[in-house]
């Protein structure tokens, strides 16, 4: 059952800042603790999201119109994150180490960090693992559980089949 949602809607229901809501985004479903979602700002890309404790907000998916996958990660503690800067960044996954960069970002005046990657697949590699580390010069951005993401791309490729 989809059905767009509002603002409020969409905050209530995945209990993670409101600023962040502003966006529309449509509801696809939820499976394993995500929320599938549909972003029709970029291409009807869909999207699993999580809200974790210490107040981050994550997003795995599908940039239909870069045609590349993403992790963007938002949380208001962040603090003055520049805008289409791009910062060095290190993530772990389950021990295993990579760097890269991410763009800086803001949501509703939510500051956050988009990583995009030119081979999708990677994706469904890292959703295999079991806690992602983010961290920015030599510092721990924040360290999530990806329990359930496999699970939950999964449902985002039938969302993109929808989506056609």
């Amino acid at each position: 059952m989809k059905r767009k949602i509002t603002a409020l809607a969409l905050s209530a229901a995945l209990m993670m800042p409101a600023a962040l809501n502003a966006q529309e985004l449509e509801t696809w479903g939820s499976v394993a603790g995500w929320d599938i979602l549909i972003d029709h700002s970029i291409g009807s890309g869909c999207l699993i999201q999580a809200a974790y404790e210490d107040g981050s907000v994550v997003r795995i998916g599908f940039d239909r119109v870069a045609g590349d996958g993403y992790v963007t990660a938002f949380n208001e503690s962040w603090g003055a994150i520049e805008e289409g800067a791009m910062y060095p960044i290190t993530f772990e996954l389950d021990g295993a180490s990579y760097d890269g960069e991410a763009k800086g970002i803001y949501l509703n005046g939510v500051p956050g960090a988009d990583i995009h990657f030119s081979n999708p697949d990677f994706l469904f590699d890292l959703a295999k693992k079991y806690t992602m580390t983010l961290y920015h010069d030599g510092s721990e951005v924040m360290s999530i559980n990806l329990d359930g993401s496999y699970v939950g791309l999964e449902a985002v490729m039938e969302c993109q089949d929808e989506m056609g």
